[in-house]
């Protein structure tokens, strides 16, 4: 039996919200579909198309459907501009944990979202769906990345030697990790 999940709308701060995916986010897959990284570290479509991007979003929704997390869409506040994704992924949480990633488009880094919304989301899945630990990876080198993991209070714990395919090749990766009772 599989477990439908209800993304919900989250403020992140006072300058982005998250939601759901939509049609409409069509622009921001494509503009991440032409990022140097993103395509490597997730399922975004490279090279895209609209057929491709159209089945992206709509495996977003299947993730939901199937129970296997929750993906939203970061969306800055004062023009509705989607500008970056983020999904807390639950296929450990039968073990207590859950784990994050998040990406922000190219024409949109540096203005805080990826840490607003890693702010939003870890708060409420420690908080509200009680889920006592969770963990993100990032690679060594990816330092602004580390940069908003830290900033949303997650601690990192050590090096895992090659921890994960990237682009054919197995990534050495950080692990970083925020526990309930982390929270104030």
């Amino acid at each position: 039996m599989t477990t439908h999940l209800d993304v919900p709308r989250l403020a992140a701060g006072d300058r982005f919200l998250l939601r759901p995916w939509e049609r409409g986010d069509l622009p921001l897959v494509q503009e991440a579909s032409a990022d140097a990284y993103i395509p490597l570290i997730t399922t975004v479509p490279s090279p895209y198309s609209r057929e491709a991007g159209e089945a992206f979003v709509r495996r977003q929704w299947e993730r939901a459907s199937t129970g296997t997390g929750y993906p939203f869409v970061i969306v800055r506040t004062e023009d509705r501009c989607p500008v970056g994704a983020i999904g807390l992924w639950l296929r450990d949480a039968h073990e207590g944990r859950a784990s994050l990633g998040y990406w922000t488009a190219g024409s949109a880094r540096g203005q805080g979202a990826a840490a607003a919304a890693l702010r939003a989301v870890a708060s409420w899945g420690l908080a509200d769906l009680g889920i006592p630990r969770l963990q993100l990876c990032v690679e060594p080198w990816n330092t602004a990345s580390a940069r908003t993991a830290e900033a949303a209070g997650f601690h990192r714990e050590g090096l895992l030697r090659s921890w994960q395919p990237v682009d054919g090749r197995r990534r050495d990766m950080l692990m970083y990790s925020l526990l309930s009772t982390d929270l104030p």
